[in-house]
Formats: structure tokens, sequence, C-alpha cells
């Protein structure tokens, strides 16, 4: 059985996962995006949970009307690799029922990351905003992915005055070795853009710290995105 919940986040950590996939999608529309996150879920819940399969899978609707982000959790490669060769596990059933309720959706991206570091604000709200930050080095190397994150935990521990409406950031490096992930909780979307918009250089206070996070050698790009949960799968009982 498919366990289906509607506006939830994935439990980030869950001490299970070793491998998590995430992937965007460019639909076009807002009344396309209601679309294909209405055909996401009746492919998903008419169907009994693969055997070997994800241990979650979370969809998010982008605040640009157009965009959903997909965050799917799973034991590890070798499980992710199988769901992909399993012709009888309904994979190929479900993409092709999306793709004919909403034709021309566009797959834009598809990265492997295993989660860093997560850290949270104690007695915090409950998320209204997911922030999804990316990352791009110019070229592969797993310890300076690393030493990066730890660099942003330790502007993040020394800001004198950190952004009110941030919650929790939850730090991924990509597999490959040249990417990290932000998969970040703020209040609300406005709590984020007024943090943005706050006397610095994006989130975090004018300190030593986030100069050294904002001039790490080796970076070549990366991009902020704003997004609100709208289903997450699970198997059920």
């Amino acid at each position: 059985m498919v366990a289906t919940q509607l506006n939830s986040r994935p439990d980030l950590l869950r001490s299970d996962v070793g491998l998590v996939k995430v992937s965007t999608w460019d639909v076009g529309t807002p009344e396309r995006q209601r679309q294909t996150v209405e055909a996401i879920r009746a492919a998903w819940s008419g169907r009994e949970w693969p055997e070997l399969g994800p241990l979650s899978y979370t969809v998010h609707v982008g605040e640009d009307g157009r965009t959903l982000l997909h965050y799917s959790q799973w034991a590890g490669d070798a499980v992710h690799q199988e769901f992909v060769r399993n012709e009888s596990n309904g994979r190929g059933e479900r993409n092709a029922e999306i793709d004919a309720a909403v034709p021309g959706i566009e797959r834009l991206s598809l990265h492997s990351y295993e989660l860093y570091r997560s850290g949270m604000r104690e007695k915090a709200p409950e998320p209204g905003c997911v922030v999804i930050v990316d990352i791009v080095f110019d070229g592969p190397d797993r310890a300076r992915q690393r030493d990066w994150v730890d660099t942003v935990f330790e502007a993040l521990g020394t800001d004198p005055a950190p952004a009110p409406g941030g919650i929790s950031a939850h730090l991924h490096v990509g597999v490959g070795g040249d990417r990290v992930l932000n998969y970040a909780e703020w209040e609300s979307a406005r709590a984020h853009v007024d943090a943005l918009a706050a006397p610095g250089a994006g989130i975090g206070s004018r300190t030593p710290q986030w100069e050294r996070v904002r001039t790490y050698p080796g970076l070549t790009g990366g991009g902020v995105r704003r997004y609100t949960p709208a289903l997450s799968f699970g198997a059920g009982g």
C-alpha cells in the first residue's frame, strides 16, 4: 500500500537513508503545476508501493509557477539502480500515466546526493517554505565539498544576527563531488525574501566567516529557488 500525505515534507533526518535523488521538472504554468501534482498523486496512489523502491518521495511546487522539485530518499544506490532496471515495479507505467495526463513535461535535471550535515533552530514553528540552494564547483573534490559545508556551519554558528525566519539547513553533498544542495526550511517565503534584502550579500551578516563562504575557491555557479511541499509518499501499513 501507499501512504500519501498532502503538504508534507520528507523526514530529512531518518537514519536509513543512504542516497537522495533530487530532480526538477518544468511544466510551464501554475495550472499545469496543479495538473501534474494530481497526475503524480493518482499514478502513485493507484499502485502498490514497490518492494525495492524509494523510502520516501516528495513533490514540491515552485514559487515560479512552472517548476516541480522531486526529493526522494533511498537506502542506497544499488536499490535505486535495481528500481530503474526492474520493469515490474510500475515505474514505466507511472511515468506514462503522468505524461499522458500532462503532455510536454520537461525533465530538466537529476542529481544524486548524500546528506552531510543538518542544523535546526530550537522551538521553531512549522516551516511555510522550502528554499533550495544549489552550489556548483569547478570540478569533483569530495574533501572540498565537506570543507565548504563546514565553513557554512561555522558562519551560521558565529553570526551575531541570524535571519529570524530561518528554521533549518540540511546540507547535501553530491556523489559526483562537484555539487552541494541545501534543503533549507523557513517560516515563510516572505521571511526568506526579507532576509535576502537585509544588509549584506545574501543570507548572513557581514562577517569574515560568511565572506569565506561566499568567496570560497572553486565556486562556479548555483541558484536559489523557493518551493512549497505538495505531496509526500511512502510505504503504507
